[in-house]
This record gives structure tokens, sequence and C-alpha cells, in this order.
């Protein structure tokens, strides 16, 4: 396995509306408190940007037995390597994007219909995680990408996540969210 320190970006897809395919792109502008330009999710209250790793895609193809390609999946980021976090408040590093988890990303049963009978059973818990975007920038293929990223607190102070849990943000529980949405 790759160290994390070596993880990048791998993969990038947007989608314009639910359920229209997915199409993988070179690089996407991301707004802090809005999301990927030209995504469907983008202007959502948190669900701006949904992070799978490579790792996780090709451990749900071993029990799969079969090719689950990222595209199919509807994650925007596929990251090269690790372990994405899944507690909300968690922090990503994508280049000059800072990520913050904000529950789950649950595979739907659409992946059956989508990539085969099996695969939403595969990628259960390995369906990544949904991000709110804090720091917004341009994210390419190939940028560096921290898995447990540093963020700085109200008093500028280094830290490493946030606790969301009991600050009235009922969106941070980890509650599944489906692949097709």
């Amino acid at each position: 396995m790759v160290p994390e320190e070596s993880c990048t970006v791998a993969a990038l897809h947007v989608a314009k509306a639910t359920r229209l395919p997915m199409r993988a792109v070179e690089a996407v502008e991301v707004e802090a408190g809005r999301g990927i330009v030209g995504d469907r999710y983008h202007g959502t209250r948190h669900r701006h940007v949904s992070v799978q790793s490579l790792d996780a895609l090709a451990e749900a193809t071993e029990l799969y037995g079969a090719d689950v390609p990222a595209h199919l999946t509807r994650r925007n980021l596929t990251v090269s390597a690790g372990t994405v976090p899944r507690e909300p408040g968690a922090l990503i590093r994508v280049g000059d994007v800072l990520l913050q988890v904000v529950r789950v990303a649950a595979p739907c049963k659409l992946l059956d219909d989508t990539i085969g009978r099996g695969a939403q059973h595969a990628l259960r818990h390995r369906g990544g995680s949904i991000c709110r975007v804090l720091e917004g920038g341009t994210v390419r293929l190939g940028d560096p990408v921290d898995l447990a990223a540093r963020g700085t607190g109200p008093d500028g102070a280094p830290q490493q996540s946030v606790d969301l849990r009991g600050h009235g943000d009922r969106a941070a529980a980890p509650r599944p969210v489906h692949a097709a949405d």
C-alpha cells in the first residue's frame, strides 16, 4: 500500500444533474460553502464533495469479483491510496482545498443496476464520505491529498478535526447517503 504522505487525486468526476452520467475531468473549481462548480450538488447546504479511495475500490473489486469503476460509484473525488475518514468533523486537505467530513457516503441499490448485482454489498463500508468545503480553490488530477489534515480553530490554533456532534448541525450526524443522489 502507498504511504498516505504520497496520496494524490487519482480521478475527478462531475455530473450536471442527478442521475446524469458522471464525466471525468482534469480539474474542478471548488467554492467554500458551495462545492464543485458545475456539479449537481453545487450550492447545497452540506453535500459539497464526495470522496472515495482506490484502496477501498480495490477491496470492493475483490469482494465483487469484477471491476468497480470509480465513475460508476458517483463520487466526485477518488484518492490514490489510504482510508477516507468517516468521522463527522474529520478534515481532508486536497491541494489548497480543505474539506470537512459530514457523513458516510453509503452505496445505494442503484449500484446493482449500473455496475451489476452485488455491487452495493461490495461497496458497503467502502463508499467514502460526503464533505463540505471549508476552503475553496482548484483541484487537479495529481494534487496531493492529506487524509488526516489539520485546520485552524476560531482562535487560530491548529486542530485536527472539528467535533460536529451536539452543535445543532443535524446534517453532521453519520447517516448514509445514497450513491445515485
